[in-house]
C-alpha cells in the first residue's frame, strides 16, 4: 500500500511540474544566423558521380523489398539501395561514396519512380557530408531532373537539383550505371 501511495504521489508531482512548464511560448525562438554559419556567402558546387545499381550477382546493391502489384508494371514495388558512387563510369573506378535509400514504382503507365536517397560522401573535401535527393525519376527519359532537398556536413542547408542520365543498362538483369550531375547551393 505504501508503494502505491508513493507511486501516486510521484505521478501527481510529475503532472504538476509538466503542467506548470508554461504554455509553449518559449518552445520556439529566433536565432542569430551567424550561429549556424548562415552569414557566409552561398556557394554553387557542381560535380558528377556515377551511380551503380546492381541487382544481379552474389552482392546486389539494390534489393526489392516489396514486389509490384502486378506482373505487367513496376508499380507498387519498393527497392532499397546501397549503391556505389564512383568518379567515372567503370564500376572499378574511384569510389566517392554511397547512394543510400530507396526507389519505388510510382507510375502505372510508364516506368516512373519515387526516388528518396542520400548521397553519402566518403572521400576528399566532402568526406562525411551528404545531400538528400527526393523526386520523380521517369527512367526511360533521356534526362531526369530531381530536387536536392537538404544535406549535412559541408552541405548543411543545401538545395539544388540533379540531372540523371543512364550511361549503361543490362536489359536482361536490370543492372545499370547512371550519371548524376549535381548542382548544389550551400554555405
Amino acid at each position: 500500500m505504501a508503494k502505491l501511495i508513493f507511486f501516486l504521489a510521484v505521478q501527481i508531482l510529475l503532472l504538476a511540474v509538466v503542467s506548470s512548464a508554461g504554455d509553449g511560448e518559449d518552445f520556439f525562438r529566433t536565432m542569430d544566423r551567424k550561429l549556424l554559419g548562415l552569414h557566409k556567402k552561398e556557394k554553387l558546387t557542381h560535380f558528377k558521380v556515377y551511380w551503380h545499381d546492381i541487382l544481379s550477382g552474389p552482392n546486389p546493391t539494390s534489393i526489392m523489398i516489396q514486389p509490384p502489384v502486378t506482373n505487367t508494371s513496376y508499380f507498387g514495388a519498393i527497392s532499397m539501395i546501397d549503391n556505389a558512387l564512383t568518379a567515372k563510369v567503370p564500376m572499378n573506378s574511384t569510389v566517392l561514396g554511397q547512394a543510400q535509400g530507396f526507389y519505388a514504382g510510382a507510375a502505372q503507365k510508364e516506368l516512373g519512380f519515387l526516388m528518396a536517397m542520400n548521397f553519402a560522401f566518403k572521400t576528399g573535401k566532402y568526406n562525411g557530408s551528404t545531400i538528400a535527393i527526393l523526386g520523380r525519376n521517369t527512367a526511360m527519359s533521356e534526362v531526369r531532373e530531381m530536387p536536392i532537398v537538404g544535406g549535412s556536413g559541408l552541405f548543411r542547408f543545401a538545395r539544388g537539383y540533379v540531372e540523371a542520365r543512364t550511361k549503361w543498362i543490362n536489359l536482361k538483369n536490370g543492372d545499370a550505371t547512371v550519371e548524376y550531375s549535381c548542382y548544389v547551393l550551400h554555405y
